[in-house]
């Protein structure tokens, strides 16, 4: 029986995938799977995924929630972590899912999103972190106070069982942007989500091109944009041109 299966989007991750399948084949065992699916990689992705010795999924229909949904739907394993390809596994990442998962009340949680590169940005780190209680504080207090509402995001590897996953409805494939807090709208209905002290580090390479002032900005916008009911297409779009 799998117990763990660790679902990947790609598109043109050749840069940082290497390092992250190294590192989970350090990570997992014999009983754990890992679904990697390909967006439509145009350059060394796909190739390295087999030199390393896994195979992948190509995804009909493109986009990060399209692709993970997919993965997900694939998958047989117990719980469900979906790493981004820039985001390094903890290696005691098995044994954090199972202990947190324990608690029946909580059906997702995410580590501490640490961005690091040549250096680590703190800022954007705490940003990171305090956007997980602050948005749904804002978007639904409610939820947030009675419900256990946190908003975790894809670089915080967002961890579940796979049967709390199915019941919820998943990922929504035609979701542009912003899925994951989507995703914690339908999976808070059946219980709580959390934010665990464990770190994981994900690469800056995003902040490192636009620069703080402007990734704080777009990234600030676009989650206020979302809260305030502005569609994921238009959001998507307005975003797009700084993926």
């Amino acid at each position: 029986m799998v117990q763990l299966s660790v679902i990947i989007p790609t598109l043109n991750e050749q840069e940082t995938l290497p390092t992250v399948l190294k590192q989970l084949k350090e990570v997992l065992g014999e009983h754990d799977e890992v679904i990697i699916v390909d967006g439509g990689s145009s350059d060394d992705t796909t190739s390295i995924i087999k030199t390393l010795g896994f195979g992948f999924l190509e995804s009909e229909k493109k986009g990060r929630a399209a692709q993970m949904d997919h993965g997900a739907r694939q998958a047989k394993g117990e719980y469900l972590c979906f790493l981004h390809a820039d985001t390094l596994p903890p290696v005691q990442l098995k044994e954090v899912i199972k202990t947190t998962l324990s608690d029946k009340k909580v059906v997702l949680a995410g580590f501490t999103s640490i961005m690091k590169g040549q250096t680590t940005r703190w800022f954007m780190s705490t940003l990171n972190y305090s956007k997980t209680y602050l948005l749904p504080l804002f978007y639904r207090p409610y939820s947030f106070f009675f419900k256990g509402l946190r908003l975790i995001f894809g670089d915080q590897l967002i961890f579940c069982r796979r049967a709390d996953y199915l019941k919820s409805g998943g990922f929504d494939p035609n979701c542009l942007i912003m899925e994951e807090a989507e995703l914690c709208l339908k999976i808070n209905q059946l219980g709580s989500i959390k934010q665990i002290k464990e770190k994981v580090y994900s690469a800056d390479r995003r902040v490192q091109k636009l620069g703080n002032a402007r990734a704080l900005y777009i990234y600030v916008t676009t989650a206020m944009g979302w809260a305030l009911g502005v569609s994921t297409e238009k959001l998507s779009a307005r975003y797009r041109p700084y993926r």
